[in-house]
């Protein structure tokens, strides 16, 4: 009988679902408004507070859009503010973070082949990741550094290797690379929250009390605006890598990250700098192809296989190890406590199950090593080995 969904998994539809459509939302405006800086035109006939103007064709009519600071006292009614779909993106976020990776003892945060740690520290670890992150980030933004812009943009890369190194030291790749995606949103939400509204506020209070508008404030929300725009692209990356655990399971999973995000965010910087800076495009996408080549090659290198088995491996012998180590988690009714139902739906408890999911077993069991999820089972080298030997035979069943 169908033991129907429990409330957590309830809950974590209706959380992601929530994170999903926020995070469209948000992200989907701010690239627009990103856009439309790099396509405005100035008028010097309008009033010296424009920025510029242009013309959009959208559902069938025009739009006259025009970014300007407004003459004291002239606050227009209704005026539209656009900073809640950022707060429900990373509230959602981090419910999410709790309920996948903080509870359940922390399942999907613990690798025994990578660290032997307890929950509570690995917990302690990602908390400290969200809060240490921002901390660090805004410093040095804030610093005399940060008026060198590319120098900081240096000493940030440099910081954002060494975050997904260590946590891949610590922590399983899946969560290490999920903390350094929350960590990132926890930068954008920073830059909204403390610079970007605050920003706005004064503007706003200034043109309502009949003050002129500070520019400084416009240049300070403008430049977070610009930071997270730049990382959007990396932390989209993130949020569907744990689909692909050819690149958190990988050994060089930290270096993948890396390379992956710097090359896409060099792609957003040739999407942004395409209106003025031509010369410079090919060579900008260049980089942001070529290293997400570099990225697929590391992630094709050859694995380390635990051991290897000469002799044919019956089925049988295959079967028992599977049902020792992952039936629990992969049957119609698990009984692992983490799953009311088996995950991703995959079901391994007749032979035309194994072989249907042979390449899947391949990649989870023997190239990655991502499951059993953080080996709860106990599943050996040799184990792994025959699995995979078997494999190697066409995983006969017979």
């Amino acid at each position: 009988m169908d033991p129907g969904p429990t409330f957590r998994e309830l809950l974590d539809l209706l959380i992601r679902w929530t994170h999903v459509i926020a995070g469209i939302m948000w992200i989907g405006n701010s690239l627009l408004f990103n856009w439309l800086d790099r396509v405005l035109t100035r008028d010097e006939t309008r009033y010296p507070e424009s920025f510029g103007k242009t013309w959009l064709l959208h559902s069938g009519a025009f739009y006259e859009v025009e970014k300007t600071l407004l003459p004291p006292g002239k606050l227009p009614s209704p005026l539209h503010w656009f900073m809640f779909q950022n707060l429900t993106t990373w509230v959602s976020g981090i419910a999410l973070l709790v309920l996948v990776y903080y509870m359940g003892d922390a399942a999907y945060m613990l690798d025994p082949n990578v660290a032997r740690i307890d929950p509570a520290t690995a917990i302690a670890i990602g908390v400290g990741t969200l809060v240490g992150g921002w901390l660090i980030y805004d410093l040095l933004w804030r610093s005399p550094l940060g008026q060198n812009g590319p120098l900081a943009f240096a000493i940030s890369m440099a910081l954002l290797v060494g975050l997904s190194y260590g946590l891949s030291q610590l922590l399983s790749g899946r969560a290490a690379y999920m903390h350094v995606g929350a960590m990132l949103g926890t930068l954008m939400t920073g830059n909204v929250w403390f610079y970007i509204v605050p920003s706005q506020r004064a503007l706003v209070a200034a043109t309502r009390a009949g003050q002129p508008q500070d520019p400084a404030l416009s240049q300070r929300a403008k430049l977070r605006s610009i930071h997270n725009n730049y990382m959007t692209f990396p932390v989209i990356f993130i949020m569907i890598s744990n689909h692909y655990p050819s690149t958190y399971g990988s050994s060089l999973g930290w270096l993948i990250l890396s390379v992956l995000m710097l090359s896409s965010a060099l792609v957003r910087h040739g999407m942004n700098s395409r209106f003025t800076w031509k010369q410079w495009l090919p060579w900008t996408i260049g980089a942001g192809v070529a290293g997400a080549a570099l990225a697929f090659v590391l992630m094709l290198r050859p694995w380390a296989a635990p051991s290897t088995v000469a002799a044919p491996v019956p089925f049988s012998e295959v079967q028992a190890i599977v049902e020792r180590r992952c039936v629990s988690c992969h049957a119609e009714q698990p009984t692992d406590p983490l799953f009311n139902a088996p995950p991703g739906g995959v079901v391994l408890t007749s032979p035309e199950q194994l072989r249907r999911y042979a390449e899947q077993i391949h990649t989870q069991v023997v190239v990655s090593q991502a499951m059993p999820l953080a080996n709860r089972t106990g599943m050996t080298d040799e184990e792994r080995a025959r699995i995979a030997a078997w494999l190697a035979a066409g995983a006969p069943t017979e």
